[in-house]
């Protein structure tokens, strides 16, 4: 009779564990397929802000190469705050870190190169500014560059 128990309870025993079972294994399932999916949103969401970055930087190059431009044609067409403005924000493009998304200064140097650029449209008289690019047709009636 203790061998009829013995494998009674065994059969009980596998029975009550088998809850505790399919949640460690629906967990450990969770947390693999979790896990991919959080790569591959962390991935869609770092190449999302990347291309934004890119652009707005890219936004603020355009407008140097042609205040650049105008400044080799006609030297004294803009003050010389204005050439020195132009100066700092190349400067400042120059030292932002492209190759290396982690560095801590990225927030800083977009912060004044932001600011370099609205000081030196002031000091155009011009109302220049990054908005982004257009999603659809209402947007692009709406840009301000």
């Amino acid at each position: 009779m203790d061998r009829s128990c013995n494998a009674s309870a065994d059969l009980f025993d596998s029975s009550l564990n088998l809850e505790d079972t399919h949640y460690k294994e629906g967990y450990a399932e969770g947390y693999e397929n979790g896990l991919a999916a959080g790569q591959e949103e962390t991935r869609q969401l770092g190449l999302k802000v990347g291309f934004e970055n890119g652009e707005e930087l890219g936004f603020y190059k355009g407008c140097l190469d042609v205040w650049n431009s105008a400044i080799r044609l006609d030297p004294n067409q803009f003050s010389s705050r204005v050439q020195k403005g132009v100066k700092t924000m190349e400067l400042l493009l120059a030292r932002y870190p492209f190759k290396d998304p982690e560095d801590e200064s990225i927030q800083d140097i977009t912060r004044d190169i932001r600011l370099k650029f609205r000081v030196i449209c002031m000091s155009l008289g011009v109302k220049l500014e990054y908005t982004g690019y257009p999603k659809d047709a209402e947007d692009k009636s709406s840009a301000s560059w």
